[in-house]
């Protein structure tokens, strides 16, 4: 079968030289038996493949199943591919089949194999190698007919370095890869994409069609698309709900594109934004260090002091400083600020003691090194410097609105 067939038939949408040898793949693989491992981000659209390889297969009478490796405990994962005999555990009030039984015959899919466990991978390698499997409390050995394809969305070589992923199973999937393009690989089919899923959209909620002016379609094609063909197909349908104007400007279609990591994603350069994207962690440990980068410039302080004695030009200057030093440092709520008094140096028989008298206004108390506190002190600053404007504060804290938001949640700020 051509390629332009092949979409038709599957309602395949592009015309990217990428795309057309990813389809030239699964048709090519398809009349064999032979194990496939489709790789691509989240959204690209792996699921479609392995229809494709099943439909134009000689299993395509037999059943097909997909299932979610990563959306199965790590407890039952067993029993619900190769089935368990009554009793094998508790809870198990009678015999129940595995997909690999069920399926005898067809096709499974599995899809973010990496998440599957290490146990299970053995379990599987098995059945691709001599189709046998043993049910959970069972000693019998039993046999399917069954065509794997797999697919993860993550680097599986790297999980293989990281003992996450068994290297037998890995070679044995992956006999022919077959790997889906990135809709930001694919910018010639971006907005094809787009105007078929607004056509269904409208014709869906029978609003008014949507049309995009030339500002708007440089934005959408230009756009890195992290969630691929997934997150241009919701944000169709959002502006077919939510927009009655049917001519869409590029102001209006930048507030449908999610500005993460102070524009990170956009596919134009946002203000004078140069800050990195940090994650909490980070934003803890910037915290941290910037306590201990204080703490250095108070202690050359208090020396230099120390040091010259009454050759230093301003005490009150010198006190002046290290008080502000302590005000930048993030004091626990609910404790005062301390307070330095630095004194001339007293001189007795023409012979200059360098005592100084350090005096603290303030009660002294043992300062509080909670990461939550911390944290927390530095987004009310933050929060209090823009007057409670959460997306200027989550720009100078470098770190999204939405994480902002969920950290006031869960802070109760």
């Amino acid at each position: 079968m051509e390629i332009q067939e092949i979409k038709q038939r599957f309602g395949i949408i592009g015309n990217s030289p990428l795309l057309s040898r990813a389809i030239d793949i699964a048709n090519q693989v398809s009349p064999t038996d032979i194990s496939v491992l489709i790789t691509g981000e989240s959204g690209s659209g792996k699921e479609v493949f392995s229809h494709i390889i099943h439909q134009m297969s000689p299993r395509k009478h037999g059943p097909f199943i997909a299932v979610n490796c990563g959306a199965i405990p790590e407890g039952t994962i067993d029993s619900e591919l190769f089935g368990h005999e009554k009793g094998a555990y508790t809870g198990a009030v009678g015999e129940r089949k595995g997909y690999f039984e069920t399926v005898n015959g067809g096709t499974i899919f599995l899809d973010e194999i990496a998440e599957m466990p290490l146990g299970t991978q053995a379990r599987l390698l098995r059945v691709l190698e001599s189709g046998q499997y043993i049910k959970v409390g069972s000693s019998k050995v039993e046999k399917t007919n069954v065509r794997v394809i797999a697919a993860t969305n993550v680097d599986v070589y790297d999980a293989v370095k990281n003992g996450k992923f068994r290297e037998d199973l890995y070679y044995r999937l992956n006999t022919v890869p077959l790997r889906i393009p990135p809709l930001r690989d694919r910018k010639e089919d971006v907005y094809l994409l787009f105007r078929k899923f607004t056509s269904d959209f409208t014709d869906k909620y029978r609003t008014p069609p949507i049309q995009l002016d030339e500002e708007a379609q440089q934005i959408l094609i230009n756009y890195s698309w992290p969630g691929n063909v997934r997150q241009l197909k919701n944000m169709a349908e959002q502006l077919a709900v939510l927009e009655r104007d049917h001519v869409i400007t590029g102001p209006t279609l930048l507030t449908y594109i999610p500005q993460e990591a102070n524009g990170k994603n956009l596919p134009m350069r946002v203000g004078n934004q140069t800050k990195e994207d940090f994650s909490e962690r980070d934003i803890l440990y910037k915290v941290l260090f910037d306590m201990k980068r204080d703490m250095v410039e108070l202690k050359k302080l208090v020396a230099d002091i120390i040091e010259h004695g009454g050759v230093t030009p301003s005490f009150a200057n010198q006190s002046q400083a290290i008080n502000q030093l302590y005000r930048d440092i993030e004091m626990p709520a609910g404790h005062a600020e301390p307070q330095f008094t630095i004194q001339q140096p007293v001189i007795n028989n023409n012979k200059q003691q360098e005592g100084y008298n350090i005096t603290h206004d303030a009660e002294e108390v043992e300062e509080s090194l909670s990461l939550i506190e911390k944290e927390s002190d530095l987004i009310r600053k933050a929060l209090k410097k823009h007057k409670g404007k959460r997306k200027l504060a989550a720009n100078e804290l470098g770190i999204s609105e939405r994480t902002l938001y969920r950290k006031i949640k869960e802070l109760n700020l």
